[in-house]
């Protein structure tokens, strides 16, 4: 089993009279996660999966006296995949206020649902963490960091959904899986997408173009929809933790970009799956953007683990000046520029030192990027 970073966090806020939402893409490990944490819970623990119509029928719209009986003697209750529950934040509101000797975990897989149902009825009741496709850091501490270096080009090239990771030599059979069984599931169950063939467009139109500036509206000529329809289906697609977008920096000079946005992929595998492509890295075009992508998916792991508050935006100019990835930290910039090729150097543009001089700047390529994915803040 590989040990998940955020298992700590959690751990450290067991108890503490609020319930926990671990949000995730599916076939993650949130199950192997919340089931490890069940198995050394001081007091028993009850598992429901929602998935199961049985499980959801008995969590739907319950009064506390059957959520009791339900729960018994068990003092820690772990609700799987909560987002198929109607109302499901009222029964957990119902836990929490009612029953505040019990711990309640809960997990979900898309906030399509559960962003509503959830968050208003615990306001002040609820920690949630994140559960991302295994980390860097974590894979390289199960590896070691020589192995987990030797194969960096396979995580470039097939992600690191546990699935994938544990099935070396299948990566490819793997993903289809994923893609086919879980991909879209939530998406199609509370998104009421009416062109599901709009949507597969659309995510392998974002593949193609990933690392680079998406206009909205040459998408939806592209697709022959709206531009309010692609609007809605990259939320969509964002909060079911396929893809997540990066905006632009804007705020000292009038020639910065200010209205553009990037798309990226949690998982690079997933990409190179919808654009059919696991070609080796020496004979690909797109290996610039695949590492730039695995970067920011990484980086965003680290500081969702870590708990770093951020906020992060790529930067560039009307007449070509850019950075790949800035992060603002309480104040403090700091620009960072992507390379492959460990020998090619870069500088920082003059425009955004002129403007920005209190600025870090760092090269991240494959001689030094774990010092950019670690977990130290």
């Amino acid at each position: 089993m590989i040990d998940r970073l955020i298992s700590t966090r959690i751990q450290e806020r067991l108890g503490r009279k609020k319930a926990i939402l671990l949000l995730g893409p599916r076939q993650t490990g949130k199950t192997t996660l919340v089931k490890k944490i069940m198995a050394g819970y001081p007091g028993g623990a009850i598992y429901l999966n929602a998935d199961e119509p049985f499980d959801r029928q008995r969590l739907t719209d319950v009064s506390s006296a059957q959520l009791r009986q339900l729960i018994g003697n068990n003092q820690l209750v772990v609700i799987d995949e909560a987002q198929r529950v109607p109302n499901i934040g009222l029964t957990l509101k119902l836990l929490v206020d009612q029953l505040p000797e019990k711990q309640v975990l809960a997990t979900g897989s898309s906030s399509l649902d559960l962003a509503n149902s959830i968050h208003e009825p615990l306001t002040g009741r609820l920690f949630v963490f994140h559960l991302l496709p295994v980390s860097w850091q974590e894979w390289a501490t199960h590896t070691g960091a020589l192995e987990a270096n030797r194969a960096l080009e396979q995580r470039l090239l097939y992600g690191s959904y546990p699935d994938v990771l544990n099935s070396p030599g299948d990566e490819t059979a793997m993903l289809s899986s994923i893609a086919a069984g879980y991909l879209y599931k939530d998406i199609f169950s509370f998104g009421n997408i009416r062109r599901p063939e709009v949507l597969e467009k659309l995510l392998q139109a974002l593949a193609l173009q990933m690392g680079n500036e998406v206009s909205y509206n040459e998408l939806a000529n592209l697709l022959k929809v709206n531009k309010d329809t692609v609007s809605n289906y990259i939320d969509m697609l964002e909060k079911s933790f396929i893809v997540f977008r990066l905006p632009p920096l804007s705020r000292n000079l009038r020639k910065e970009i200010a209205s553009s946005r990037k798309v990226y992929f949690y998982d690079t595998g997933i990409r190179n799956m919808l654009i059919n492509n696991y070609n080796p890295l020496a004979l690909r075009q797109d290996v610039g953007a695949l590492w730039e992508n695995f970067l920011i998916s990484e980086r965003k792991k680290r500081n969702l683990y870590s708990m770093h508050l951020h906020s992060a935006y790529f930067w560039r100019t009307h007449d070509g000046q850019e950075i790949d990835y800035v992060e603002d930290a309480h104040g403090t910039l700091s620009a960072f520029e992507f390379k492959w090729n460990a020998a090619r150097n870069a500088k920082i543009p003059r425009a955004f030192a002129d403007a920005y001089p209190g600025a870090t700047w760092s090269v991240v390529n494959p001689d030094n990027f774990s010092q950019f994915v670690s977990d130290t803040p």
